[in-house]
């Protein structure tokens, strides 16, 4: 890996993880280091931010997910660059699998040998098993820690909807967007964005249901049952220590609840694009496009043209936004930020964009 850090304005893309809590950041002007609220894991600060980062040098391509192993490892999905690596806890990044082609080769063998079509995230289980949402490929593939085997574990490969109640391997999807662990590991939630439908993968039986979604296209009332209600575009989910799962909808500009009791809510947004922090059914969105919840089930979202991470509070029911547009840490312009992933007390974001990852302590 290239670690180009001649310039004292260029940022070394790789930190020591043990380091990260105490790393201020050079930005070659004056002798003073002010504590800053962000620190970037690969990549480094652009012009306008005190730097000189290149997004055309990074070592990643359009980076879209993260997730972390138990061990500390961040694992990273590249949707144009077709590639997984894995940034270690020494800071060392490894190019684990993909060629950087769009196919659907490996199944069966080392995942260095694997091909990925569009690939939008990641999701890591406690025994290190990594899933992962090959988009384009219309499917789920999981590749197994102890053999670093590959496989497809759902969908066929081809588009559909179909399987539900049945096995995952023989069920059809649209556009696997997004895949995300519950807290207890034993299901997989699945965003089959052009079904219009959140789907769950029980990791124990093998089979997969549909949990909300009708198929059509439309805003659902306020206290439906969510297997029977119209979505927009589903694109992100995740689900909280509570039981409740949180819909993502992109052009629908809209955070949307399941209810342990399997209603639905809209939660945050108009449904107009736009730009609006406050109460969150007064709040606006622009095409956001990933979510995830803290250990307080705080949720966060990746809001990708207006360029900004916002936090909804499910308590207040409210939104703000902690970083972009000035806010959060004054220096940082992201641009296209997609991924975003809690861990450990710290938030990571995929910049994608700039093709860098950055980490903000507790927001």
């Amino acid at each position: 890996m290239n670690r180009d850090c001649s310039s004292k304005t260029r940022f070394c893309v790789i930190v020591a993880w043990s380091m990260l809590p105490l790393l201020l950041l050079e930005v070659g002007r004056g002798s003073e280091r002010p504590p800053k609220s962000v620190e970037v894991i690969v990549g480094g600060l652009m012009s306008a931010e005190g730097g000189d980062w290149d997004p055309n040098r990074s070592p990643l391509k359009a980076p879209f997910g993260v997730d972390f192993n138990t061990s500390g490892d961040m694992w990273i999905v590249e949707l144009e660059g077709g590639r997984v690596h894995k940034l270690d806890t020494a800071g060392k990044l490894h190019h684990m699998g993909g060629d950087g082609s769009r196919g659907y080769e490996g199944d069966g063998g080392a995942l260095s040998s694997a091909t990925f079509n569009g690939m939008h995230n990641c999701a890591i289980a406690p025994n290190g098993d990594l899933y992962i949402a090959d988009t384009w490929n219309n499917c789920l593939r999981k590749v197994a820690a102890k053999s670093g085997t590959i496989a497809t574990i759902a969908g066929t490969g081809q588009k559909g909807y179909s399987g539900d109640g049945g096995v995952a391997t023989k069920a059809t999807f649209d556009f696997v967007m997004c895949v995300t662990l519950s807290p207890t590991n034993d299901v997989l939630h699945i965003a089959d964005i052009n079904n219009r439908r959140i789907r769950a993968f029980d990791l124990k039986s093998g089979v997969v249901t549909t949990i909300a979604g009708n198929g059509l296209r439309g805003v659902p009332k306020d206290d439906a049952a969510a297997i029977e209600s119209p979505l927009i575009d589903p694109r992100a989910v995740a689900q909280d220590s509570k039981g409740n799962v949180w819909i993502l909808e992109r052009s629908g500009n809209a955070l949307r609840v399941v209810r342990p009791n399997g209603r639905i809510y809209t939660v945050a947004g108009t449904g107009h694009k736009g730009f609006v922090d406050g109460p969150g059914l007064k709040a606006e969105f622009g095409d956001p496009k990933h979510l995830c919840v803290d250990a307080s089930d705080n949720v966060y979202i990746a809001d990708d043209a207006n360029a900004a991470i916002r936090r909804f509070d499910p308590r207040a029911g409210t939104v703000t936004t902690i970083l972009g547009r000035g806010l959060g840490d004054s220096r940082i312009r992201l641009r296209n930020p997609h991924g975003v992933c809690y861990e450990r007390g710290a938030l990571y974001i995929v910049d994608m964009g700039n093709n860098r990852i950055l980490r903000m302590q507790q927001p």
